[in-house]
């Protein structure tokens, strides 16, 4: 009973939030992937991640059609036990899958500090990153807060599920462009599979452009992680 009644938390706030998501202009995502972390030095670690967006709902069609492919690198360097920077670079394959668009290199700079108090884990994330395509480059400046906890006990032990939720803003400026807010809030429940291995599955909600017109987008997103 107490573990339905975790889980059931989740879908209880996408429930409330369900008016922002029936607009007209809402479009939704699934994004699959895997990730792989490589500690290669105490300290110092890398990650390989691959992930896939594909449309299911546009223009008031359930559709499946895929938008964009990510490849990305991060490498990870732990400052204390609680804290690390990272730094990051992407390609983001857009032009094979919609003509007309662009594709992307985007680098990432990285700070992130968590507490464990008690039994909830509190993080905080600042990003900033260079959008650069053909014609214009885009900064983007990121924080998110991030909280996860074991659903079952105060320890989370392998086979056990475990709570996620974040809170992002972020902010893009760039050259002869007004500058873009946007607001993201996810929910995901995980299982610990093994000591190397964990399965992620979620929803995200995203308000872009919130100062103007703006649009709505919900992503379904599905992670495996592993640790090698």
């Amino acid at each position: 009973m107490y573990f339905i009644k975790k889980c059931l938390l989740p879908l209880g706030l996408l429930y409330l939030a369900s008016p922002l998501w029936s607009q007209e202009d809402l479009v939704s995502f699934w994004q699959p992937s895997i990730s792989v972390n490589y500690k290669v030095a105490p300290g110092y670690e890398h990650n390989f991640s691959l992930s896939k967006r594909s449309f299911t709902y546009q223009d008031s069609e359930w559709q499946l059609n895929v938008r964009q492919l990510d490849l990305v690198h991060f490498s990870k360097f732990t400052l204390l036990d609680n804290q690390s920077v990272g730094l990051g670079i992407q390609y983001r394959f857009n032009k094979v899958f919609e003509s007309g668009k662009a594709n992307e290199l985007r680098l990432t700079q990285q700070y992130n500090i968590t507490f464990r108090p008690r039994i909830v884990r509190f993080g905080h994330r600042i990003r900033s990153e260079q959008r650069i395509f053909n014609l214009r480059t885009i900064h983007r400046f990121r924080y998110r807060f991030a909280l996860d906890r074991p659903l079952i006990g105060e320890k989370l032990d392998i086979g056990e599920p475990y709570f996620v939720g974040t809170l992002e803003s972020v902010l893009s400026v760039g050259r002869s462009q007004s500058p873009q807010y946007d607001q993201r809030i996810g929910l995901n429940i995980g299982w610990l599979l093994s000591q190397k291995g964990k399965i992620q599955a979620g929803f995200e909600y995203r308000r872009e452009d919130f100062t103007t017109a703006g649009e709505d987008l919900l992503f379904f997103n599905t992670t495996l992680v592993l640790s090698l």
